[in-house]
């Protein structure tokens, strides 16, 4: 796979990139699942835009555009120009979807329910009757583990992989992500004749005023199930030689 794209001229894919995710399996995935990745996905926006969710055969798919450059972009105050072609321009911007608040003025939270995207009235977990006391303490707070740009502190909400709908013979789609800006986007292999996966780094919108602690954390939606997603407290695995973890990360291991 090249990771020079064969472009032509300049444009707004020297900024960012619009492409097609897969979110999920209708053949495979239940419908708690499909809300919980769906949340967990879209909740992903410091450098993703995000359309609407669709079904597409059998994937529920989304249109979306990765907000970082490509890594031939040279833009300095005088216009920009291409490392890998040699092109000259002046860009323009490009524009950032209108970013709809998680959190409502009502106390609603918006998270995926029913494949779609709503803002429910959230309640706390009700405690087990005479359960004893314990220490709620977030076990990453202070935590020295990083994303790969050196953004210290809950690195699993800062990055994600994507599953980018890109058939094998789409030699320029793959060129074009794989130019992306390192390590922004980044790890970007062939998954099978039909996705593309690639990490990016885009910090989660559920964060907290802290930086670090989950403000779906103990909230339950109307059934009693978890609002947190469930990928979300999928803890990494030393004895799994496929698992990876971020440098620093004190749940490895637990």
């Amino acid at each position: 796979m090249s990771d020079i794209p064969s472009c032509t001229s300049m444009g707004s894919h020297c900024r960012a990139l619009p492409v097609v995710l897969r979110v999920s399996d209708l053949r495979e995935d239940d419908a708690g699942f499909r809300d919980d990745i769906s949340t967990w996905l879209m909740g992903h926006r410091q450098t993703i835009d995000f359309g609407t969710q669709q079904v597409v055969g059998n994937w529920v798919v989304v249109e979306a555009t990765i907000h970082v450059p490509c890594k031939y972009l040279n833009d300095t105050v005088r216009g920009a120009a291409c490392r890998a072609h040699g092109y000259s321009a002046v860009l323009p911007e490009v524009p950032r979807a209108p970013v709809t608040p998680l959190w409502g003025a009502d106390g609603t939270v918006t998270v995926f329910q029913d494949d779609r995207p709503q803002a429910l009235a959230l309640q706390p977990t009700a405690k087990p009757a005479h359960s004893l006391p314990t220490l709620d303490v977030n076990p990453c707070a202070g935590a020295p583990c990083r994303t790969a740009d050196n953004t210290v502190g809950a690195a699993c909400c800062r990055d994600l992989i994507l599953d980018v709908v890109l058939p094998a013979d789409d030699f320029e789609g793959e060129a074009l992500l794989a130019a992306r800006k390192a390590p922004y986007v980044c790890k970007v292999e062939r998954a099978d004749e039909s996705v593309m996966e690639c990490e990016v780094i885009s910090a989660c919108g559920y964060l907290g005023a802290d930086a670090v602690s989950c403000t779906l954390h103990d909230l339950q939606r109307a059934d009693g199930s978890p609002a947190k997603p469930s990928i979300c407290s999928e803890w990494p695995d030393v004895t799994d030689k496929d698992s990876t973890w971020h440098p620093g990360c004190r749940l490895v291991g637990l």
